[in-house]
Parts: structure tokens; C-alpha cells; sequence
């Protein structure tokens, strides 16, 4: 992993969201890859690289390397209010309630040293819920 450099800041700043739908309901796989370009769009505008994006049947793994102007609540935030809103215009039978998302999120940093680690357990989570099927 490189470090990214703004005109005054050099940096390494990787985020690893998680979060799920309203009451834990297993709907995302039917709309995995509208849902995963959504978040790769979102992150393209906010000036962060994806790193890893898994989505598994009721919750999400994004692992972004973000601009450190950004808070990791905002990002969270921003990340699951924009593609809410997106994707319920497209598909509003997915609708829960008020809304798509929890309230509720998880997040972590990593390192330089703990990347490829997080990497590699985002990518074996789908692999992991396929066996248990």
C-alpha cells in the first residue's frame, strides 16, 4: 500500500465499514452488484479508492482508503445515506420501515502492516457463508 499525498499531507488512511440492513434482513444479494458499483461511485466522489467491497446477503464490508479531511462518521454515514437513497429509487420494495440501513455501523483502521489481512478476511467471508449454505 502507497502513501497518498494532498498538497499538504501525506498519508495512509483505510477504513473498514461494516453494516447492515434494517432488522438484519437477508436482501442484498439480489441487488449485490448494482449495489456494489453504487459504493464504488460514492467513493470516487468523495476522492477515496476502494480497496475490498463484499456483499454478502444481510450486510456489507467496504474497505476504503480515504483522504484524512474526511471523519470516519461522516464517511459512514455518507456512504450509507447516498446509496439508501439511490438504491430504494431504483428498488423501493426493498424499503424497511423508514429506510434501508441500521443506524448502526462498525469501523476500524488499518495500517499499512494489516491490509492484506483485512483483505483477505473480507474476500473469505463470502466463501465462509457459501459453505455454511
Amino acid at each position: 500500500m502507497k502513501y497518498k499525498s494532498t498538497r499538504h499531507v501525506k498519508y495512509l488512511c483505510n477504513y473498514h465499514f461494516v453494516w447492515i440492513p434494517k432488522y438484519r434482513k437477508a436482501v442484498l444479494e439480489p441487488i449485490a452488484e448494482e449495489l456494489k458499483q453504487t459504493l464504488i461511485n460514492i467513493a470516487e466522489e468523495l476522492g477515496c479508492d476502494v480497496l475490498t467491497i463484499e456483499i454478502m446477503q444481510d450486510h456489507i464490508h467496504l474497505f476504503v482508503n480515504c483522504p484524512p479531511r474526511y471523519a470516519p462518521s461522516y464517511l459512514a454515514n455518507y456512504f450509507k445515506g447516498k446509496s439508501a437513497r439511490q438504491i430504494l429509487k431504483k428498488h423501493p420494495e426493498l424499503k424497511i420501515k423508514d429506510g434501508l440501513w441500521t443506524r448502526n455501523y462498525f469501523v476500524a483502521t488499518a495500517g499499512n502492516v494489516s491490509t492484506e489481512t483485512i483483505k483477505k478476511y473480507i474476500e473469505s467471508q463470502k466463501v465462509k457463508e457459501d459453505e455454511e449454505e
